[in-house]
């Protein structure tokens, strides 16, 4: 990967991902955080795929640039192509309280900022 590839990956996570650490720790605390996300049917206690995300967005927003590995720029580019995914399905409606935003949310995507 070069570092326009690099630089381009930097941007597009940062153009999707508009929480901010604290707000994306307190989110990722709460039981709707935990309650939704695949696999839907999981054993109780198993993380979801979005709510480990959301915690490896958090090790990727507390890294400098620098300290960013092939492995952290794979992750950038699944955070913002499921984002971009994610909010082409927008529910008719107030989306507030719905799973279709905690989802984006473990993400690190609030939808209604």
């Amino acid at each position: 990967m070069d570092d326009d590839e690099r630089d381009a990956i930097i941007r597009r996570f940062r153009a999707v991902v508009n929480m901010d650490e604290a707000d994306l720790a307190s989110w990722l605390e709460t039981a709707p955080s935990r309650a939704v996300g695949w696999p839907r049917d999981r054993p109780s206690g198993v993380e979801s795929v979005g709510h480990a995300s959301g915690r490896r967005i958090l090790d990727i927003l507390g890294k400098p640039e620098a300290a960013l590995s092939e492995d952290d720029y794979r992750h950038m580019r699944k955070v913002a192509g499921y984002v971009a995914r994610h909010l082409k399905q927008r529910p008719r409606g107030d989306v507030t309280n719905t799973r279709w935003r905690w989802s984006l949310m473990n993400w690190g995507h609030d939808p209604i900022r």
